[in-house]
């Protein structure tokens, strides 16, 4: 049990009695109704995100990892990483950044991924490119559960694009099937070495985050734009044959990876062509304009059409609309939009959901177009001290008791029931326990 009063994932027993009095609510689970099974929930290791965790002393950023990963802590099985930078980086890079390189003889990893993000290096003062193998390595020596990483890029180098640049209105150069498409495509597949070399592998990729914003005049940051129309070709002729023919042929595609109110229309463009949909996997959506894309019309019909692809949160924060405070210290309202957001999407198919960043500083950054939002984990790194928001708290709620291959059944409530303001959905894990998680709010 968590909530507002103070009580933090403490663990309550109870025993099932006769009362004269009636409830005011009965729930009942049916295990023989069966919906979909879970992927899991987790969180993205940006830039910013290694670089906040690394800024705690050992202990402290031991600590913050066990929380999220560790059988003590939420038990995390998801990682998303972005594919070189995004918007929380220090400043835009890619990973290939030198002019017509159609080989990619120059792909390199950068400091953010070798030092950050891969190993736990301390940071050097001027910070630098420096980020993320290494708190993955810890992350995975923590888990007992399998932890499934998958990667989005932002933007494609700038010599690619129509726009010669990492941000604004820009689309890859030439069409499907050409060099640029071709290179593109290998680039992917180039990421998933790097890493092997690492010894990380990746569940999935996505095509790309968020493909609509680089259709957007004056985009603030990095994006590469994609039409429905486009991804589908960029799949089918480039991208689906670079990872079947790769060594990463195990590696899952997600198509969208963006607001699903562009459901059903991107998924029946992508789907209902065959050369583009044997490669594809899964669909990713974000949350950000659900306020406009009710459920009902965007995710369930795509369900309905294509119910042998997954659907899964790909990324949700807190604090992203210019009318919000960006960081709200303890604000359980927020955990409420989190489980809010999660109950919603589980009761409608979803496979899981993926936070956006697992670390931000108290400025709700570092970002390098000051693009700041809310986090779980909100780190102090002047006295190296980092605060469990309530958003931390209800997510554990679903990703420490709803382990992945977990499948949602029904759960009705009686008729005689007094309306209540209670959201709730239930699963039967994989050893055998029902799970029933209830928000009130």
């Amino acid at each position: 049990e968590s909530g507002r009063a103070g009580r933090r994932r403490e663990r309550r027993g109870g025993s099932f009695q006769r009362s004269l009095r009636a409830p005011d609510l009965v729930l009942t689970v049916d295990v023989t109704q069966r919906y979909q099974k879970v992927k899991g929930f987790g969180g993205a290791m940006t830039d910013a995100a290694a670089i906040n965790i690394l800024s705690l002393p050992e202990t402290a950023r031991d600590h913050l990892l066990r929380s999220y990963f560790s059988e003590e802590g939420l038990e995390y099985n998801l990682v998303r990483l972005p594919m070189a930078s995004c918007d929380f980086s220090l400043y835009a890079y890619t990973y290939d950044d030198v002019p017509f390189d159609y080989e990619l003889t120059h792909f390199s990893l950068s400091d953010e991924d070798t030092k950050l993000k891969a190993s736990g290096a301390r940071l050097r003062s001027s910070l630098g490119p420096l980020l993320q193998i290494p708190l993955l390595h810890q992350a995975l020596a923590m888990t007992k559960r399998p932890l499934s990483l998958y990667a989005s890029p932002w933007t494609s180098p700038a010599w690619m694009k129509t726009s010669e640049s990492f941000v604004g209105k820009g689309t890859l150069k030439g069409q499907a099937g050409d060099k640029y498409h071709k290179t593109w495509a290998n680039y992917f597949v180039r990421f998933l070495d790097e890493y092997a070399k690492h010894n990380l592998t990746f569940w999935a990729v996505t095509a790309e985050n968020e493909p609509m914003a680089g259709l957007i005049n004056n985009y603030p940051f990095q994006c590469l734009g994609f039409t429905a129309e486009q991804q589908r070709d960029f799949i089918a002729r480039d991208l689906g044959p670079a990872l079947a023919n790769s060594s990463h042929r195990h590696v899952q595609l997600i198509i969208l990876d963006d607001n699903r109110l562009h459901l059903p229309h991107w998924a029946k463009v992508v789907l209902e062509d065959e050369e583009a949909a044997r490669y594809v996997h899964g669909i990713g959506i974000h949350w950000y304009l659900d306020f406009i894309g009710p459920i009902q019309d965007t995710v369930v019909p795509t369900h309905e059409l294509f119910p042998d692809y997954f659907i899964l949160g790909t990324e949700a924060c807190t604090g992203s609309g210019f009318w919000e405070r960006d960081v709200i210290l303890g604000c359980w309202e927020r955990g409420n939009q989190y489980s809010h957001s999660i109950l919603t999407n589980l009761n409608h198919f979803v496979a899981g959901w993926t936070d956006w960043n697992l670390a931000l500083n108290l400025e709700g950054g570092p970002n390098w177009v000051k693009n700041y939002v809310d986090s779980p984990v909100i780190v102090d790194t002047s006295e190296g001290i980092f605060y469990k928001q309530p958003m931390f708290y209800h997510l554990g709620h679903f990703s420490k008791f709803i382990p992945e291959g977990s499948q949602r059944v029904g759960l009705v409530a009686s008729k005689e029931s007094k309306k209540m303001d209670l959201e709730y959905t239930a699963f039967l894990r994989p050893d055998g326990a029902v799970v029933v998680v209830v928000l009130n709010r």
